[in-house]
């Protein structure tokens, strides 16, 4: 009894999956039908019996093609957890020079308007994947549409036989209920294979995605080194080269005072003395700020302990890291945990913070909770959280954020890596 109504559960739930396909395949064919049947009346001697059937048809596809490629995604990831990359060329930032003008990544427009909507119409005409959602809109009612009617049509042909009296009636009535709750549980899985063979962005469509993105990635990389570089100078300026000339300025002094007063020049002698031990302290925690000792000399986890001891929060460590990644891997993690636990401290107000760092054989994996208030949001465009996901993804790395308001917040760090 209960595989029977499992059965018909299953039947039931393919059933109007099927009808679900049969809505988003068929439409263009419907747009066809209509073209043909409005050229058919309007006769063959009038001038547009064929040019109007012909415009229909164009505009009727090129309108209905990407809304129903990308219903068919959402379809097949709801139904399968099946996610299809859509692959659509994605519009670079709008710029506004000094000039005043704007410039879209195509060209230059007075306002900011005309920039975006130019910017829309081109990506949108000459973005490649429009030729894929075309052939896949003319491929998938002649396969997946076709299969998908079948439960529809058993029905349909049940429901005739109800209205026809004798052998005939019943005989449409048990065939179409049989055709259609035996062909209901699979006739929508047509859709899967092709949508997955025809809807992913081509090879040629992910290689100019990866330049586009090793690109920007570059310039960015590009742009935080020379920050960088301007943070060291800053530092070496305010700070050590500051204290430096200080401390020679004192010594001249203490050697002029030497025989006149040296009681004075002990005195400045020893100031000097620890302006040199405070440009020594300055120093080292610049170059911790470059590159940590600890973390060449020990590792990433014994860097992080370290970094637990320094931080306010109370942080525990665990680690089941057999092998140690490369150095810019080492290095990258290790900066990406630090803004991390300063983040829990600055904005979400956590006083604990659990930091889990584990490997694969073939990636790293980060995992740092704290107790905060939550409401961290990596999508915030030039916020912290983007940054870093940018910056990790320069070694094809993800950050993940699970951050409801209330808290916890969870970042998941993965980065691929060969240990050693």
């Amino acid at each position: 009894m209960r595989q029977l109504v499992g059965w018909l559960a299953r039947a039931g739930v393919g059933a109007l999956r099927a009808c679900a396909v049969v809505a988003v395949t068929m439409p263009v064919p419907a747009v066809w039908a209509a073209a043909v049947a409005l050229g058919i009346r309007w006769g063959v001697g009038n001038p547009w019996s064929w040019l109007g059937p012909f415009v229909l048809t164009t505009a009727g596809t090129l309108a209905l093609s990407r809304p129903i490629c990308r219903t068919v995604r959402h379809l097949v990831a709801r139904w399968t957890d099946i996610a299809i990359p859509a692959g659509y060329r994605e519009a670079p930032p709008l710029t506004q020079l000094s000039t005043g003008y704007w410039w879209n990544g195509f060209g230059y427009e007075r306002t900011r308007r005309d920039a975006l909507m130019d910017q829309r119409r081109r990506i949108r005409w000459s973005d490649p994947a429009n030729w894929r959602d075309l052939r896949f809109t003319a491929i998938a009612p002649f396969t997946a549409g076709l299969a998908a009617c079948v439960p529809p049509a058993g029905a349909t042909a049940a429901v005739i036989g109800l209205t026809r009296p004798g052998a005939l009636g019943l005989t449409l009535q048990l065939v179409g209920t049989a055709v259609a709750v035996t062909s209901s549980p699979y006739a929508w899985r047509c859709l899967v294979p092709i949508s997955v063979r025809f809807l992913r962005p081509s090879p040629a469509m992910v290689l100019a995605d990866r330049v586009e993105e090793l690109t920007a990635q570059r310039a960015e990389a590009t742009v935080a080194q020379a920050a960088e570089i301007r943070r060291i100078e800053r530092d070496l300026h305010d700070g050590a080269q500051a204290r430096l000339v200080s401390l020679g300025l004192s010594l001249a002094i203490a050697e002029k005072l030497m025989e006149t007063d040296p009681d004075q020049a002990r005195t400045l002698m020893r100031e000097a003395r620890a302006g040199a031990t405070a440009s020594l302290t300055e120093l080292r925690e610049l170059v911790r700020g470059i590159n940590p000792p600890v973390l060449n000399d020990r590792g990433l986890v014994d860097a992080v302990r370290a970094l637990a001891l320094d931080s306010p929060l109370e942080t525990t460590v665990t680690a089941d890291l057999r092998l140690r990644p490369d150095p810019p891997i080492e290095s990258a993690l290790y900066f990406a945990i630090a803004e991390l636990l300063t983040n829990a401290v600055k904005h979400a107000r956590a006083t604990q913070a659990r930091i889990s760092i584990t490997n694969t054989l073939s990636s790293v994996i980060v995992k740092l909770e704290d107790n905060g208030r939550g409401g961290a949001d990596i999508q915030t465009t030039g916020g912290g959280l983007a940054g870093l996901r940018r910056r990790l993804s320069a070694f094809d790395g993800t950050l993940e954020i699970t951050s409801p308001m209330g808290g916890p917040t969870l970042a998941t760090l993965v980065v691929p890596c060969a240990l050693s």
